[in-house]
């Protein structure tokens, strides 16, 4: 099953109001090998819901998405990117790409706001989902890991933000602006760490 990592930078917090700005994605194969990056800038519809307290984290302007595409393109763009970089061989010609993406894993650092701004986006603009139901959060699998190591007086990060679980396996970004391709990047990086301590984990009898 092929794994996207996927960021999103949006205006606000709530999926029904504010909007997605810019989408980064790291894709990986079945093995976690890298096939691809993907980056592009978004125009919201809903310019009203563009918020300045956003903007500090995101450091975009709406004059800096001037020239940005509109989700509707982003979407089936973003789609067929990753059949493209899956080398995926469509069998016909076809707007739905459900059948060679359902087995995609979105994954992420508190991924499930991200998943519902996507899964927002995808309804207002009347598109079927084409991503499996599964999704892996950095955040989640932190917090089991990171008790586990506690619980071994392993030293772990008291907070669970990306920059901390990130510094905590010698990460950084680096810059203090969000830019979606660099946290997804980052992510992907903490996730391959979560995942190498289940190969040191064993259990007592």
């Amino acid at each position: 099953m092929p794994f996207l990592v996927l960021d999103l930078e949006m205006t606000g917090p709530e999926p029904d109001w504010n909007e997605i700005i810019q989408v980064g994605a790291v894709l990986f194969d079945d093995h976690w090998v890298e096939k691809g990056q993907y980056l592009t800038n978004v125009y919201p519809e809903n310019e009203d819901a563009f918020s300045s307290s956003s903007e500090k984290i995101h450091n975009l302007s709406l004059a800096d998405l001037e020239d940005a595409p509109m989700i509707y393109d982003v979407l089936p763009e973003l789609e067929e990117w990753i059949i493209t970089q899956l080398g995926i061989r469509k069998t016909q010609t076809t707007t739905d790409n459900n059948p060679y993406l359902r087995d995609v894993i979105i994954c992420g650092q508190s991924v499930i706001n991200d998943i519902n701004f996507l899964k927002e986006a995808y309804r207002l603009e009347k598109l079927k989902w084409p991503y499996s139901r599964t999704l892996i959060d950095l955040h989640t699998l932190s917090y089991f890991s990171f008790r586990i190591l506690k619980k071994n007086n392993k030293p772990v990060p008291q907070r669970l933000s990306l920059k901390d679980i990130a510094g905590h396996f010698g990460f950084e970004r680096e810059s203090d602006i969000h830019n979606a391709l660099e946290d997804a990047v980052l992510t992907a990086k903490c996730l391959k760490e979560v995942f190498k301590l289940a190969d040191h984990l064993k259990l007592g009898e």
